[in-house]
């Protein structure tokens, strides 16, 4: 039995009566959002008839389209930088006129708490953190035992303070198989077999480097490498796409909608520890998971992945969760091979009844 369908919410704690809206204001890094579905989730099964929006940057919004039990996201781009008063009081206006009843804020940060306080939100709930005394009104302790929804089992407390033990529910992207065929169509892809290499991530010391052979390895065994990612990974889609040939191609750019159809149509997905991971991992695709400086337990994708790969080396500083190797060696992911990672690979598409065999030259 899967872990998604063991997660059912005691029907005690079910409460269809209450029908006023519900904020949510998550992480905006891609893995963390595509996490966030684990609390609409949740969030559903106890209140039915609440809608859930979430609060989004332009850069994750399309995520929401493929998230169930969304209504819709209020997209505001507040900058990084700076707390932006005026732009906190604008996005306020906004919430105030959609009458929400709940706001839970996953980050712990005041600025994140900003908005919906001035917005007048009765219920502000989230994280003790940064002093944040007048902008939530219903506290919640212990963020440092369950960080980001990272545990695999976890207790959980919603409005009112009820404490929950459970499993997580995974989270779950849904697209329709006629958009991803779509998607194909305007791209030229045609509908054989292929492999989305996610060779992207936050930090140098989470890239693993030979993504170029294991592309020249699985063309010449008749599987088209697609190449996702944002426009910081051109340069790495170049080299790869030039190793693979005229099976591959390259899919990246700034439309991350682009990079969902693609992971979610491929027949399987080899990412570094990224957000693309997670898309993968939550859209239903079998996954590779390249880990080097960070821990598959704790930022592994909930939803669980097809392999999970590491180096045979024993390294005392790994892991050391840092962007950069700190020993200059970089030995957590250069001692792992593309044949590694190409016998995950053809295990994984043999067992979904496609062969991977070497092609006439």
């Amino acid at each position: 039995m899967n872990k998604d369908s063991q997660f059912k919410l005691d029907p005690s704690l079910v409460d269809p009566s209450d029908t006023r809206p519900l904020l949510i204001v998550p992480y905006m890094w891609i893995g963390d959002f595509v996490r966030g579905h684990t609390v609409v989730r949740v969030l559903k099964q106890r209140w039915p008839n609440r809608p859930v929006d979430i609060l989004a940057t332009s850069l994750v919004a399309p995520l929401l389209d493929y998230m169930p039990g969304v209504r819709k996201g209020i997209v505001w781009n507040l900058p990084r930088s700076r707390l932006a008063l005026r732009q906190q009081w604008e996005l306020a206006q906004v919430l105030r006129a959609e009458g929400y009843g709940t706001a839970l804020m996953m980050p712990r940060t005041w600025k994140c708490a900003i908005a919906p306080a001035l917005a007048g939100i009765p219920e502000r709930v989230g994280f003790v953190g940064e002093v944040r005394f007048g902008l939530i009104n219903d506290w919640r302790w212990g963020e440092r035992a369950l960080p980001r929804l990272i545990d695999k089992k976890v207790a959980l407390t919603l409005p009112p303070r009820t404490h929950l033990t459970m499993d997580w529910p995974p989270p779950r992207m849904v697209v329709p198989a006629a958009e991803a065929a779509a998607w194909r169509a305007r791209n030229g892809l045609g509908d054989g077999p292929a492999v989305a290499l996610a060779p992207g991530a936050v930090g140098p010391s989470k890239r693993w480097t030979a993504y170029p052979e294991l592309a020249r390895q699985l063309t010449a065994r008749g599987i088209d490498v697609w190449v996702v990612g944002g426009p910081g990974e051109k340069p790495l889609a170049d080299a790869i796409v030039a190793a693979g040939g005229a099976r591959a191609r390259d899919l990246t750019g700034t439309d991350l909608r682009n990079g969902i159809l693609a992971l979610a149509a491929a027949r399987l997905a080899v990412s570094n520890d990224s957000g693309l991971l997670h898309v993968a991992a939550a859209a239903g695709t079998p996954s590779v998971g390249i880990f080097g400086p960070t821990s598959p337990y704790h930022w592994a994708p909930l939803n669980g992945l097809a392999a999970t790969i590491q180096c045979d080396t024993k390294l005392s500083c790994q892991p050391c969760h840092k962007p950069v190797c700190a020993m200059s060696h970089h030995r957590c992911m250069t001692d792992i091979s593309a044949a590694t990672v190409m016998t995950a690979a053809t295990d994984i598409l043999a067992g979904l009844g496609l062969a991977a065999t070497p092609q006439p030259t």
